[in-house]
C-alpha cells in the first residue's frame, strides 16, 4: 500500500516535531483494510526509549467515538430511542432554563451531533473528568448558558457528551466505564484501551507542558462523570484496530462486530455542518456525525477524523472511508496539536496512492457573530483585570481551571511582556472587536509599535465564568 519512500517520508514529518521541541515523545502508525501497515516513535517516552505502537497515551476526545458506538450499541438492543429528551436519563436537567420559551429540551441525538446549544468548552471540561454525579447534578442546578436554541447548530460541546455518558449508565443498568468496555472495547480485542492508567500493563506515558525551557509533567486524573468525553487510554496498535474497524463498514466485506457495519457507517455521516471558524485553517469541508468529524475531500472522498486533546497529550485519528487508508497519532505535550502532523501524513499516503498532488487550500473565511451579555460583562472585568491585576479579581472572573492551565504568575509575566513588545495601552478601548459564538470575544489594544490581541471564551455555567484567556502582541510589520 506504501512505498519506502513514502512511509520515510510520513516518518520525517513526526521526528521533525520531536526535533523542534513541540512535544518529548512522537509515535504514528498507517493502517490499511489488512490492519497497521507502518509505524514509527521518536523522541523519549519517559524512560530514555522511544515510544513503538504499544506505548500507552491518553487519546482525550477520540474517546466520543467510543462513547457514540455504546449508545448505538443501546438502541441497537431497544434499550434507548436517540430521540429521546436527556431529562428522561437526566432528571437534574430539568431545572435547566433554556435559551428561549420554546426551546426544545436537548434529545439525545443533538448531544452526539454537537448540536444540543452548549458553548464549546475544552479547556473548562478538561478539568472536570473526575468529579461525581452528584457534581455534575450540582453544575445542572446551578445553570448553564447557550450560545443556540437547542438543534439549530454545531458547538463542540464536552458538557454534552459527559451528559450522554449519564444516558449510556441509565441505559445499560452499568457504570458508563463498564458498559464502554464490554459492550465495544473487548469484543472487538482492545484491551491495551482502558479508562485508568492503573488498569494498563503497558508503559504509561506522563504528559507534560513547556515551562521556563523544559517539560513539566503534570497528573493523570481518574475515571469520573466526565469520563465519556475523553478518558480513555490507548496504543497506535488499538486505535488503529478501532479506526480500521469503523473503516470497514463501507467495504464490500465489511467487519462484523458489537455494532453493525450500518450504525457504524451512520457514525461517519454528515449530520451538523461545522463552521470554518471553528477548524481555522482547514482545507475541506468539515461536519459532525455521531462522535466523529467528517471532512469532504475533492479527490479522496469522505474522510472520517477526531483529534484528543488533554493536559499533557495530544492525539489524532483520521482514516479514507473510500479507501480503509488511515492513520493514528499521539503526542505527550499540551496543545501539540498533532492533528496537523496526521493530516499531512494521511495526505502523502493518500496523494500516493492517487499519484496527483493536493490543490492549494481555500482562503480563511470571517468571524463576526452577536455576544451574550455574560460575554459583555466578562470582557469589562478582563479588561480592569489586565489594567491592574489583582489576583482577587482574577478568582471572580476566571473559570478554576485558567490558574491550573498556566498559573497567574506566569499569566501576569506574559502579559506584561506581550503589552511591552507593542507598547500597547492596557487602559485603552479596543480599537477593533470579532466573536465566532456568542461565548466568544476577541479584541485588539492600540500600542506605539503594533497592537496587543486579547480573547476570552466562556465555559458553559450561567454565572459567565471566562474559561479561556489570551493575550498576544501582534507587532506592526517593518
Amino acid at each position: 500500500m506504501t512505498s519506502a519512500e513514502v512511509v520515510a517520508r510520513v516518518d520525517a514529518v513526526f521526528a521533525d516535531r520531536v526535533a523542534r521541541g513541540v512535544a518529548p515523545s512522537s509515535v504514528w502508525g498507517v493502517f490499511d483494510p489488512s490492519g497497521l501497515v507502518a509505524s514509527g516513535g521518536h523522541g523519549d517516552r519517559g524512560d530514555g526509549t522511544a515510544p513503538d505502537v504499544s506505548t500507552v497515551y491518553r487519546i482525550a476526545s477520540c474517546t466520543k467515538s467510543v462513547t457514540a458506538a455504546t449508545l448505538l450499541t443501546l438502541v441497537a438492543d431497544g434499550r434507548l430511542d436517540l430521540d429521546t429528551t436527556v431529562t428522561e436519563f437526566v432528571p437534574a436537567f430539568r431545572v435547566v432554563r433554556l435559551p428561549t420559551p420554546d426551546s426544545p429540551v436537548p434529545t439525545v441525538r443533538m448531544l452526539m451531533t454537537m448540536s444540543a446549544g452548549f458553548p464549546t468548552d475544552d479547556p473548562w471540561a478538561d478539568r472536570q473528568e473526575s468529579i461525581s454525579d452528584a457534581e455534575l447534578d450540582a453544575v445542572l442546578a446551578d445553570g448553564l448558558l447557550f450560545d443556540s436554541v437547542p438543534g439549530t447548530g454545531f458547538a463542540y460541546s464536552n458538557l454534552g457528551y459527559a451528559l450522554l455518558g449519564r444516558v449510556v449508565a441509565v441505559a445499560s443498568g452499568t457504570p458508563y466505564t463498564t458498559a464502554a468496555r464490554d459492550r465495544v472495547l473487548r469484543p472487538l480485542g482492545l484491551h491495551d484501551t482502558v479508562f485508568s492508567a492503573a488498569d494498563s500493563d503497558r508503559f504509561v506515558v506522563t504528559g507534560v507542558r513547556p515551562h521556563a525551557g523544559t517539560w513539566e509533567p503534570l497528573p493523570l486524573t481518574g475515571p469520573g462523570a466526565f469520563s465519556s468525553i475523553g478518558g480513555l487510554f490507548s496504543t497506535v496498535s488499538d486505535l488503529a484496530r478501532w479506526g480500521g474497524h469503523l473503516a470497514s463498514a463501507f467495504s464490500d466485506q465489511p467487519e462484523s462486530g458489537p455494532v453493525s457495519p450500518a450504525d457504524r457507517r451512520l457514525m461517519q455521516q454528515a449530520m451538523r455542518v461545522v463552521p470554518p471558524v471553528v477548524v481555522p485553517g482547514s482545507t475541506r469541508p468539515t461536519a459532525y456525525g455521531f462522535g466523529l468529524f467528517v471532512e469532504q475531500d475533492d479527490r479522496h472522498g469522505p474522510i472520517a477524523s477526531h483529534s484528543g486533546g488533554y493536559p499533557g497529550f495530544s492525539a489524532h485519528m483520521r482514516w479514507s472511508t473510500r479507501h480503509g487508508i488511515g492513520i493514528v497519532a499521539f503526542e505527550n505535550a499540551t496543545q501539540a496539536k498533532v492533528s496537523q502532523a496526521a493530516t499531512e501524513a494521511l495526505d502523502l499516503v493518500l496523494d500516493a496512492r492517487e499519484g496527483t498532488p493536493r490543490r492549494s487550500a481555500r482562503p480563511p473565511v470571517g468571524d463576526d457573530v452577536a455576544v451574550l451579555p455574560q460575554t459583555r460583562d466578562a470582557q469589562r472585568l478582563v479588561s480592569t483585570l489586565l489594567a491592574a491585576w489583582d489576583d482577587a479579581l482574577a478568582e471572580r472572573v476566571l473559570s478554576p481551571n485558567v490558574a491550573l492551565d498556566e498559573p497567574y504568575e506566569r499569566r501576569r509575566r506574559q502579559l506584561a511582556e506581550a503589552a511591552a513588545a507593542v507598547g500597547a495601552d492596557l487602559a485603552a478601548a479596543p480599537v477593533e472587536e470579532r466573536s465566532v459564538a456568542p461565548t466568544h470575544l476577541r479584541w485588539w489594544l492600540p500600542g506605539t509599535s503594533g497592537r496587543l490581541r486579547v480573547e476570552i471564551r466562556l465555559a458553559p455555567l450561567a454565572v459567565g465564568l471566562v474559561q479561556t484567556m489570551t493575550v498576544t502582541a501582534e507587532p506592526n510589520e517593518a
